[in-house]
C-alpha cells in the first residue's frame, strides 16, 4: 500500500477514537435526568411540623380574665371536722408561682359514688361577695355537711362510709379524687349532703 494512503487511513482512525472518547466523557458527565454529575445534591428536611395550638397557650381564664384555678395549680386536703358533727373539711392550696380564681365555678363540684351523678348542690347563703382569688401559697375552704339529722323523707340519714371523692372545678372537667387524711371513713349521704361555697378564712367557713 503506498505510504501516503497508509498515513490518511491511520489520521482517520486516530480522529474516529478521539470522536469516541469525546463522546464517551460527555456521557459520563451527565445523569440520566440530565444534570451534571459534578452538581452537588441538596437534601430537602420534612417541612416543620407547626407547634400545637396547646403548646405553650395560655392557660384558662375566669369570668374576670383572671387565671382560672386548675387542678394542676393546686393540692387538696380532706378530713372530718374535729367536734363537728356532720362536718366535713375541704381545703385546697395553690402551690403554683402565680395567683388563680374560682370566679368560673365559685363553689367545688362534689361526686361520692358514682361521678355520673349531679355534683352536691351548694348552701347558696355561703356564697361571699367575692370570688375568692388564690395567690400563690394561699389556701382556700370548703365545708361539706355530710347529712342531715334526717333525710327528706323524714327518716334517719342513710348513704354509707367514704374514704375519697372526687371534686371537680367545672362542670366538664373530670374529678380529681382526694382521700381523708389518715381518718376513719366518714359517713356521707349524698341525697342531703351539701357543700358550702370556697372561702377565704377557716374563721368563715366554720360558721356553717
Amino acid at each position: 500500500m503506498p505510504i501516503t494512503a497508509l498515513a490518511t487511513i491511520r489520521r482517520a482512525a486516530a480522529a474516529a477514537l478521539l470522536v469516541t472518547a469525546t463522546l464517551a466523557l460527555t456521557a459520563g458527565c451527565h445523569d440520566g435526568a440530565g444534570h451534571h454529575a459534578g452538581d452537588s445534591v441538596t437534601a430537602v428536611s420534612p417541612a416543620p411540623v407547626p407547634p400545637s395550638a396547646h403548646d405553650g397557650g395560655k392557660p384558662p381564664t375566669g369570668p374576670d380574665g383572671r387565671v382560672a384555678c386548675t387542678p394542676e395549680m393546686l393540692r387538696f386536703q380532706a378530713g372530718a371536722m374535729p367536734r363537728r358533727a356532720h362536718r366535713m373539711l375541704l381545703t385546697v392550696t395553690n402551690f403554683s408561682d402565680r395567683p388563680c380564681t374560682f370566679a368560673g365555678q365559685p363553689y367545688p363540684l362534689l361526686h361520692f359514688g358514682d361521678d355520673r351523678r349531679a355534683p352536691l348542690p351548694a348552701i347558696g347563703a355561703s356564697a361571699p361577695r367575692a370570688a375568692v382569688t388564690l395567690a400563690p401559697n394561699r389556701t382556700a375552704y370548703a365545708l361539706i355537711t355530710t347529712s342531715a339529722a334526717h333525710g327528706p323523707d323524714g327518716t334517719r340519714h342513710r348513704g354509707g362510709k367514704v374514704s375519697q371523692f372526687g371534686v371537680a372545678l367545672s362542670a366538664r372537667a373530670t374529678p380529681t379524687q382526694v382521700g381523708l387524711d389518715g381518718r376513719a371513713p366518714v359517713h356521707v349521704d349524698p341525697r342531703t349532703a351539701r357543700v358550702t361555697y370556697w372561702q377565704s378564712s377557716l374563721a368563715a367557713t366554720r360558721k356553717w
